[in-house]
């Protein structure tokens, strides 16, 4: 009987830290990360907010996919239209660093796309699908408080920058001057 409420209580937290990540919602908190980039540079969100910029993170599924490859290509097209916001921008996935980093050569991207290898963060943004074994394509919209702005889990591959860019203006995020 002590075996089976054992079971029981542990699925129902299983349960409920999984639901509780996987409802982040606008106007709190992001979780904090620390992920390595293609770059060799390691970004945390607390550091990143403190120099008063907003933050993309574009979480994708898996490296050198069709999918992946328009919207990764998408965010390199279109980064100017995002880098005339005060932002730092990245995509994501769980990954393995030396995947992204041959996919990002790959497709000679300009920005970082950060690697999250045991899935530790994916999973706090609430996007990791356990099934796949990869994370859900979304994206969070972090202000310079480190709360989130919004969340997109509707992306279109094909125009993800740009929508990415029209969006950081809909959120009133500052642009460079």
């Amino acid at each position: 009987m002590r075996l089976i409420s054992a079971l029981v209580l542990g699925s129902l937290m299983a349960m409920t830290s999984s639901i509780s990540a996987a409802d982040l919602k606008v106007g709190e908190a992001a979780p904090d990360f620390t992920m390595v980039g293609t770059d060799g540079k390691t970004y945390t969100l607390s550091e990143l907010t403190k120099s008063g910029k907003a933050v993309v993170l574009a979480w994708f599924p898996r490296a050198d996919t069709p999918g992946c490859t328009k919207e990764c290509t998408s965010f390199k097209n279109d980064g100017a239209k995002m880098r005339d916001y005060q932002v730092v921008y990245f995509t994501a996935s769980n990954d393995p660093l030396e995947n992204n980093k041959r996919f990002a050569e790959k497709l000679g991207v300009d920005y970082p796309i950060l690697s999250d290898p045991d899935s530790s963060v994916a999973q706090k943004y609430g996007v990791y699908n356990p099934d796949r074994k990869a994370a859900q394509r979304w994206t969070f919209y972090i202000g310079a408080d480190g709360k989130i702005l919004a969340i997109d889990k509707m992306v279109k591959t094909d125009t993800h920058g740009a929508d990415v860019a029209t969006k950081l203006g809909e959120l009133g995020v500052a642009k460079k001057k």
